[in-house]
């Protein structure tokens, strides 16, 4: 019997899948390495969110041009619907990606990778108040193993630097705080992103460019007055960069284009593959580049994140159907 059409057709969307979501583990895995080992402290951070922002929208239309859609999306574009569908998801992106970048540099990789991971919790939060999405008892419990994890390793960074005072003390304002802040920003954002895909219906590369051109404004505006702003003023917006400095920030603004379209693709279900892969990925290149093992808080934490992360995969919400008398 010869397979059916949509058997066929299946199967190549189904390699594009894996290809994107290999490419985006390795990525995501990869990228606070990446940053802390080519990423000077004194860059301004500013600068390069900027410029990760820019280098996002010439990928995505270098996309758009290569599969034809650039010339349909121009002709269907309007401001006010770019606006409610990106502008204040690109508004809290790009504060996010602020904040990522001061953590990156106060964490060890695979602290912040796990740290990283409580998005997952407040995007679940999100999604309930703003889509009404629903989570099973195996999802609530999963959530909860995921924050354990978190206070885990947040007691575990003061403590094990409580050496120092006012180390322990940059260790949490400057590292903890920052990315878990931002985890909450990503899980709003990542809520209103999918409000905004299933209204306006837009392509995962005019989402990028429209939110990564809203972030830049924003990013522009906060120059008046922030110390960034003064820094940028007073050294120039390149100030400590070097040609490496352009590795980070390259590979991360592909890595914004590869999460549009695994979730475009492949949905949840995938990206939490990616996530639990990204985490081993961390902690093997970690091993292997800095010759650090894994911290004994990291190595409690870890299996506890990835348990948490695979539950809540792998046990949806069932919408239960009652069943009529006839």
């Amino acid at each position: 019997m010869a397979p059916n059409k949509s058997t066929q057709s299946s199967q190549p969307m189904n390699g594009r899948v894996l290809f994107y979501s290999l490419l985006l583990t390795l990525q995501y895995g990869a990228q606070p390495l990446i940053s802390k080992r080519f990423t000077r402290r004194e860059v301004i951070v500013t600068s390069s969110v900027l410029t990760c922002e820019i280098a996002k929208v010439m990928c995505a239309l270098f996309f758009m041009v290569k599969e034809g859609s650039l010339r349909r999306a121009y002709k269907e574009w309007t401001l006010v619907g770019a606006l409610t569908a990106s502008g204040l998801p690109a508004a809290i992106y790009a504060l996010q990606n602020s904040l990522l970048q001061i953590s990156y540099r106060n964490l060890d990789s695979l602290t912040f990778s796990i740290l990283n991971q409580t998005k997952i919790f407040f995007t679940a939060i999100f999604t309930y108040f703003i889509l009404r999405q629903k989570q099973s008892i195996q999802q609530i419990g999963a959530l909860f193993l995921l924050i354990v994890a978190a206070v885990l390793l947040s007691i575990g960074e003061g403590s094990s630097k409580g050496s120092t005072g006012g180390h322990a003390d940059q260790t949490l304002f400057y590292g903890i705080i920052p990315v878990l802040v931002a985890s909450v920003l990503s899980g709003l954002a990542s809520a209103l992103c999918q409000w905004a895909s299933q209204v306006k219906k837009h392509s995962s590369y005019l989402m990028t460019i429209e939110m990564s051109i809203v972030g830049c404004l924003c990013l522009l505006a906060s120059t008046l007055k922030s110390p960034d702003g003064e820094a940028i003023r007073q050294y120039g917006f390149f100030y400590a960069w070097t040609p490496l400095t352009l590795v980070p920030v390259i590979s991360n603004a592909l890595g914004g284009i590869l999460v549009g379209l695994v979730t475009s693709y492949a949905g949840g279900v995938r990206k939490g593959f990616v996530v639990v892969s990204a985490l081993l990925v961390t902690a093997l290149l970690q091993f292997l580049f800095e010759g650090k093992p894994p911290s004994m808080y990291c190595l409690v934490a870890l299996p506890i994140v990835v348990s948490s992360i695979s539950i809540y995969q792998k046990y949806p919400y069932q919408i239960k159907i009652k069943k009529k008398e006839s």
